[in-house]
């Protein structure tokens, strides 16, 4: 244990803190963190804690939601910049300005959005449960806003008909191409390819299984298959394997890395829980909105 660590968990202890852990995040923040997961996970587990503080070792939109679901604890973010692509791409005046354009629109927003948009929809989502939470609408003009890689693969295993938001994810979008998926698959005949559902439809055709990131690190436990290969940002393989020893995992391209993901050191984890910095608030107006569908998620059952 090095001294960051050790001065980490001291601190921990001292200020009733926890620190929580997207799945992308560095090995060494992984291993310091009290709970690693996927954005289910961890909005659930924000919910759920007893702590006073909660560090948000994640991008800017995990930190706020779970600013949303816990106003009474003190939220803090270990790098200020560490935002996200594809929330950005869609803003709350855009989507009041879509919404107007039907007679009864149900907007549906995955959770990879600002506390500002998530309050102008009806419900939330995450890859996890997002064709759950599709599937739950009994009417209305469904809007999915803003990832169209995962409002297409919804839109094509629930045979809902919905407008898709044109956002995407830079690391999925970009970096995982079909090409990728091919030369993986040449060289580990053998594996079974993963992919998540932010990459393109064409990646996803490619590959045996579409799943979120949580979905992934259960299903493989679980599968007869001994290789992998992993079709998400590369965080993950760090955890896939230190959970499947006996198992081996190839990513689809090695490129695959968020970089705001990859802003989070130790030293911010430990720098901002010492001086109680970054703190992340959502006004109350917004707040009592935006909680309203996260909480409407939260009864979905996930996949």
């Amino acid at each position: 244990m090095n001294e960051i660590t050790e001065k980490l968990n001291k601190l921990k202890k001292e200020k009733n803190a926890v620190i929580l852990a997207h799945i992308y995040q560095l090995p060494e923040i992984q291993d310091v963190a009290d709970f690693v997961g996927d954005s289910l996970d961890l909005s659930r587990k924000a919910a759920q804690t007893k702590a006073d503080i909660i560090v948000f070792c994640g991008v800017h939109f995990m930190a706020e939601t779970a600013a949303i679901l816990s106003p009474q604890k003190k939220v803090l973010i270990p790098d200020v910049n560490a935002g996200c692509p594809m929330a950005d791409m869609i803003t709350a005046s855009a989507l009041k300005e879509l919404k107007s354009k039907y007679k009864n629109p149900v907007v549906v927003a995955y959770v990879n959005t600002s506390a500002a948009v998530k309050a102008e929809s009806d419900i939330c989502c995450t890859s996890s449960n997002a064709l759950n939470v599709v599937k739950s609408v009994e009417s209305g003009d469904i809007i999915f806003v803003p990832d169209r890689n995962l409002g297409s693969y919804v839109q094509k295993n629930s045979g809902k008909e919905m407008f898709i938001w044109n956002g995407f994810c830079p690391t999925h979008n970009n970096l995982m191409l079909p090409e990728h998926i091919l030369k993986a698959k040449a060289e580990h005949p053998n594996a079974e390819i993963l992919v998540h559902p932010e990459c393109r439809p064409e990646v996803a055709a490619l590959a045996d299984h579409a799943m979120s990131t949580g979905v992934m690190c259960r299903y493989v436990p679980t599968s007869s298959k001994k290789e992998f290969i992993i079709g998400t940002e590369t965080g993950i393989l760090y955890k896939l394997q230190k959970e499947n020893p006996d198992k081996k995992f190839y990513p689809v391209s090695s490129l695959a890395v968020c970089p705001n993901m990859k802003k989070i050191t130790l030293a911010k984890v430990l720098d901002v829980l010492f001086n109680e910095t970054n703190i992340v608030t959502v006004p109350e107006e917004i707040r009592k909105k935006a909680y309203l569908p996260i909480e409407r998620m939260l009864k979905i059952q996930s996949a």
